[in-house]
């Protein structure tokens, strides 16, 4: 049945929030956001940050003023007045660092993807689970109130059985940038495939069959990937990620009794609308597009968690990971996308 009104996004209540003491590996570009977030509109504490490049690591520091700053990963992960590690380091580095940071004892949110690959994820579940730490995928969507308005629409079948989802996730980047070079894991999969391949999960589960067809970029990544997924229940996934060029970057999701779009970007916050099949019933979600100091909710999230003592996320759960990247792996697979960690050893002979 069409609801009458949009559900209401649910927050944990403050107080059962704790002021963690948290430390940064890899300052870059989305670490600065991230810290802009938890020090400018969380209680935690931003305690350590770590960097190979010295300068580098004590202009991040002074910039949100983090009284701690390493070079060495060790060092840092031997403090004791750290409670849990954000990991912000290149994509192919986050399996090594959040191994390194689980086994001196640590919580950590590491950043998408969680690793390269479902064999590296499945690792990161072991380390926690045998630490008995909290490890969490930073894909920062699912805690923002859009998302989880758009889990209680599902859960209430306000969309009636599902049929179809069309998204695609396409940016212009300069042939300069990270995502062109292949000893960083580059390619559009990780950095943009990730949020379609996971909203994808999230809506209709583990897929039964994937197909994927591909076009390489210079410099011998990939360049772009399209991607059709058969869910349970006969549901299509249709997906498209690219470094060429800007896309539209939206998300349509139709059900029999309801189609739910969502403006560009779709993972990011913003709007979206409600439209009944029949009887022009609309409703509409509006937000501000105050991007990235949303990510306190996931930031909060993980916070709320280890207070209530888990070691895994009931929004988040690391099962939830490892199909994402399962999922990646045989689009990969087909393509023929192989990244240089996952290469065989040469031969010495």
């Amino acid at each position: 049945m069409f609801p009458s009104v949009l559900p209401v996004a649910r927050y944990p209540e403050r107080k059962a929030i704790p002021s963690l003491r948290w430390a940064i590996i890899g300052p870059g570009w989305i670490a600065d956001h991230f810290a802009s977030a938890l020090t400018q509109h969380t209680d935690q504490q931003l305690v350590a940050v770590c960097g190979r490049r010295a300068e580098k690591v004590r202009d991040f520091a002074r910039r949100w003023d983090i009284p701690h700053t390493y070079t060495n990963a060790e060092e840092l992960l031997a403090q004791a007045d750290i409670d849990v590690v954000y990991i912000a380091t290149p994509h192919n580095h986050h399996f090594p660092d959040g191994m390194q940071a689980l086994r001196a004892g640590k919580h950590v949110l590491i950043e998408k993807p969680l690793a390269l690959n479902a064999t590296e994820g499945a690792a990161l579940q072991a380390a926690a689970r045998a630490a008995n730490r909290f490890c969490m995928e930073a894909m920062w969507c699912d805690f923002t109130p859009k998302y989880d308005v758009l889990r209680q629409l599902l859960a209430d079948g306000a969309l009636g059985e599902l049929h179809t989802l069309i998204a695609d996730h396409g940016e212009f980047f300069t042939p300069d940038h990270r995502i062109f070079n292949p000893a960083l894991a580059g390619g559009p999969m990780l950095d943009l495939g990730s949020y379609l391949v996971s909203f994808s999960m999230m809506i209709g589960g583990a897929p039964e069959s994937i197909m994927a067809q591909g076009q390489p970029a210079p410099g011998g990544v990939n360049g772009q990937a399209s991607m059709l997924f058969t869910h349970a229940q006969g549901m299509h996934s249709v997906l498209n990620t690219t470094l060429f060029s800007n896309t539209p970057g939206r998300a349509t999701l139709a059900g029999r009794d309801a189609t739910l779009l969502l403006d560009g970007q779709f993972y990011a916050p913003g709007n979206f609308t409600l439209t009944a099949s029949q009887g022009n019933k609309v409703l509409r979600w509006e937000e501000p597009a105050n991007r990235y100091s949303q990510l306190t909710h996931e930031a909060e999230h993980v916070a709320w968690c280890i207070g209530q003592g888990l070691t895994d996320s009931p929004i988040r759960p690391l099962a939830a990971s490892l199909l994402t990247l399962a999922t990646m792996d045989e689009a990969r697979r087909q393509l023929g996308i192989v990244f240089n960690e996952e290469q065989p050893p040469r031969s010495t002979l």
